[in-house]
């Protein structure tokens, strides 16, 4: 006879052993015969990982329509410091090639692979929770996607990670009943309960958590007086267990990869178990935008012609370094395409790819707002005047607090701090600078007819000298983005939201810019331009400029998107005579944008 063994458990537990004879089992137990090892049901795991993370959805995907990760992911940059004031300035205000500069330079001196996010520092320590910080749109869900497939696949973590598990904080919020940790997992993935409890148990130090999106987590207790869990079985609501996990009083021997906003750090941070590491996605360099393109256009004419027509614009380039607005553009692009049109005879307005960012936004990643969207809109667009008219990119947290009424909330907002001595001071700002000027024209043309026009009224005013009118330099781009907002394919798109552009507003802007005449000859003359090509409105444009028999450019320097503009307006005036390029600064390359048309001129100085 065999030896007689008996084993005991407490009541919900569950026992895996060897095939043995005269077994006696006291409790409550569940018996597995030939259970599957926990190495097998790591595998299985991990093909299952592969089989769903292999595609992504795309925002105007169809049912069942999806295209491989491989064709849209691509290394963002990825910085382990925070940057200070001068160096947020400096990302916020540039753009162009100066923008570029600045992000190869931080690349090149401070960037990191997803492969060392859990590398030790100089010091030798390794962190046990890492934060991956973004702003909106700018890929923090897309990298982790990646980092599943790669850890799956076996080319990520191989050594580090016997098991990655990956948790959305938006289907927490969905989870309404008490759970323990192993249900809530098994909520998100393929394993059962009974599974996940497994695996578990097996190394808990070579296990990692990702938890997708903290700053959308609904809280419904205070995290300073949340009752601690630390039993794998215990059951609470779902948020309470998951910061349990996060302090590291579940599991604390597991690491952590935390993906957030900005505007929800500094609270993650303090509930947040340690040693900590900070990391930030800046989003594209400028290798990084190329490489997309590649991969999204997939052939080399195609790539060629669309990564060249981003290139000509120094506002939609310095854009593209947030991954959302590359999509957007390609897949306008591809449109284009597809319908047999000359990519080359130009891509939207620039206003009409920040509108589409808006709504993309407002769409994806705004949900639970308790404002309309006219009213998140008009008062992003009264901050954004405030700083504009102060020239400030950095807005101080009560400026903003009174005006946005949750900009913790907000997707168009981040959220900074900055070391003040032996304080910290919390500070705003937009993405970049020309979301903050796009935001400005929006709040002009929402505003009332009378409001609107004082407002534009006050940004112009008569050169006593010349007579002509002038406008601050510093708010040309939010007067060329006022009339971008009056294209009508753009207010049929914002209608669609119900953001009105009001009707006299439009009137009224027409025809202030056909009683500017005379400023073709101006230092304004370039924004005059500017505006017309933005309002892409064929007939008015030819209207506007039927009188225009010289265009003059003398002693300025033209970027590539004043030589797209020169382009499209010269094909709409029927009796230009005369380019006067004398003094200016024109690169070969930009030379060669405007050649279509050079024809036209009689004269050309310069």
């Amino acid at each position: 006879a065999g030896p007689n063994v008996s084993a005991a458990a407490q009541s919900g537990s569950q026992i895996t052993a060897p095939v043995l004879t005269n077994n006696t089992i006291t409790g409550d137990v569940n018996i597995i015969h030939n259970a599957p090892t926990t190495s097998s049901v790591i595998l299985k795991y991990k093909e299952w990982i592969c089989s769903k993370y292999r595609c992504v959805t795309e925002y105007n995907s169809r049912p069942a329509e999806q295209v491989l990760l491989s064709e849209r992911y691509t290394q963002p940059l990825i910085l382990q410091r925070h940057r200070n004031q001068k160096e947020r300035e400096e990302e916020i205000r540039s753009s162009g090639e100066s923008f570029q500069q600045i992000l190869s330079a931080r690349s090149s001196d401070d960037s990191v692979h997803l492969n060392s996010l859990f590398d030790p520092d100089g010091k030798g320590t390794h962190p046990s929770a890492v934060i991956l910080q973004g702003n909106s749109g700018n890929g923090k869900s897309f990298t982790v996607q990646k980092i599943m497939m790669d850890w799956a696949s076996g080319d990520l973590y191989r050594e580090q990670f016997d098991v990655v598990f990956h948790l959305k904080c938006k289907e927490i919020n969905h989870i309404r009943d008490k759970k323990s940790l192993e249900e809530i997992l098994s909520c998100s993935c393929s394993l059962t309960s009974d599974q996940i409890s497994q695996v578990l148990q097996h190394s808990p130090e070579k296990m990692l958590f990702i938890i997708d999106g903290f700053d959308e987590l609904r809280l419904t207790q205070d995290i300073n007086v949340m009752s601690p869990h630390t039993d794998l079985l215990q059951k609470a609501p779902a948020d309470v267990i998951l910061c349990d996990l996060l302090r590291g009083r579940i599991l604390p021997e597991s690491f952590l990869l935390v993906t957030s906003r900005s505007t929800a750090t500094d609270t993650l941070s303090k509930l947040l178990k340690g040693p900590q590491r900070f990391s930030e996605i800046m989003g594209f360099s400028e290798k990084g935008v190329e490489e997309y393109f590649q991969k999204f256009f997939q052939n080399d004419k195609d790539f060629g012609e669309a990564y060249k027509l981003v290139k000509m614009n120094e506002t939609l380039i310095t854009a593209c370094s947030i991954p959302v607005v590359c999509w957007i553009i390609c897949t306008t692009i591809k449109e284009r395409l597809k319908t047999g049109a000359d990519v080359t005879s130009g891509l939207k307005t620039t206003t009409s790819i920040y509108v589409d960012f808006v709504r993309t936004l407002l769409k994806h990643h705004c949900q639970g707002s308790s404002q309309s969207i006219p009213t998140l809109l008009r008062s992003l667009g009264q901050l954004a005047e405030r700083g504009m008219l102060e020239q400030q990119v950095l807005l101080d947290e009560k400026s903003v607090k009174e005006t946005v009424s949750d900009p913790a909330g907000n997707p168009f907002l981040c959220k900074i701090l900055f070391k003040r001595e032996i304080d910290l001071e919390t500070m705003f700002s937009f993405m970049h600078l020309s979301f903050q000027e796009f935001f400005t024209a929006l709040y002009y043309v929402l505003l009332d007819e009378e409001e609107s026009q004082r407002k534009f009224t006050q940004l112009f005013s008569i050169d006593e000298k010349t007579s002509h009118y002038i406008c601050p330099a510093y708010f040309s781009a939010v007067v060329q983005f006022a009339f971008g907002l009056l294209n009508k394919d753009v207010r049929c798109t914002l209608q669609k939201h119900d953001i009105v552009v009001n009707s006299n507003t439009q009137t009224h802007l027409k025809e202030w810019i056909l009683k500017m005449d005379q400023i073709k000859d101006s230092d304004n003359g370039l924004l005059y331009l500017h505006c017309l090509y933005e309002l892409h409105q064929d007939d008015f444009v030819k209207k506007a400029m039927e009188t225009w028999k010289r265009i003059d450019a003398h002693n300025k320097v033209l970027s590539r998107t004043d030589c797209w503009v020169l382009l499209y307006c010269s094909q709409c005036c029927q009796c230009i005579e005369e380019l006067d390029l004398f003094g200016c600064t024109l690169s070969p390359e930009n030379f060669r944008m405007i050649l279509p048309v050079y024809h036209k001129f009689k004269k050309v100085s310069g």
